[in-house]
């Protein structure tokens, strides 16, 4: 049995309800020892996500210094309501990969991309073959299919991040994770 409300008389005001506080975000404004961890933990992962994106290792190193440059200037602007830091970091990378191809675009067309190791493939498949198959297939694809493997599987990122870092929902970014490793795998299996 519930107990009976008791209606409001007009002229008595009830206490209003406390405010719902919104959820304290996990990760607290950057600070510099918080970027330090930041760049260590995330190094290896901007790295590989630049050097796909590029397909260029020297080109990559630079891109990679500058991102950090440029996070470092504007760590200021974190907002840990809008995404994670590796997400903001990864947003920063990713402009500035653009940069750098808007760039050589500007500077010259380029016959044929050069051939250039992924470095996370290298790591983690032992095969030669095996490797030279998915870097093949990995070369294969379309630019916005290289850039969402390499956000998944290189940066580590989830679906949310990564739609954080292209500006897209969560479900658009895993459907075109899906079908950009479907496209990978076909790639691969044409590749054997």
């Amino acid at each position: 049995m519930t107990d009976p409300v008791e209606p409001r008389s007009a002229g008595v005001n009830a206490p209003a309800p406390a405010p719902v506080a919104d959820p304290v975000p996990v990760e607290g404004p950057l600070s510099r020892a918080s970027f330090e961890e930041l760049y260590r933990d995330a190094f290896d992962d901007v790295f590989a996500y630049a050097a796909t994106l590029l397909r260029d290792r020297g080109a990559a190193e630079d891109v990679v210094a500058a991102a950090f440059e440029r996070a470092f200037r504007r760590m200021r602007t974190y907002d840990a309501r809008r995404g994670s830091r590796r997400q903001w970091l990864f947003g920063i990378v990713r402009h500035a990969a653009l940069d750098e191809l808007r760039r050589r675009r500007r500077i010259a067309s380029l016959a044929a991309d050069p051939a250039v190791p992924e470095p996370a493939i290298e790591d983690e498949l032992a095969d030669p073959v095996r490797r030279a198959t998915v870097r093949a297939a990995l070369a294969g694809l379309d630019a916005r299919d290289r850039e969402l493997v390499a956000l998944k599987f290189f940066a580590g990122l989830d679906n949310a991040e990564i739609a954080g870092v292209l500006g897209i929902s969560a479900s658009n970014a895993g459907t075109r994770l899906h079908r950009a490793v479907d496209r990978l795998r076909e790639a691969c299996h044409e590749q054997s």
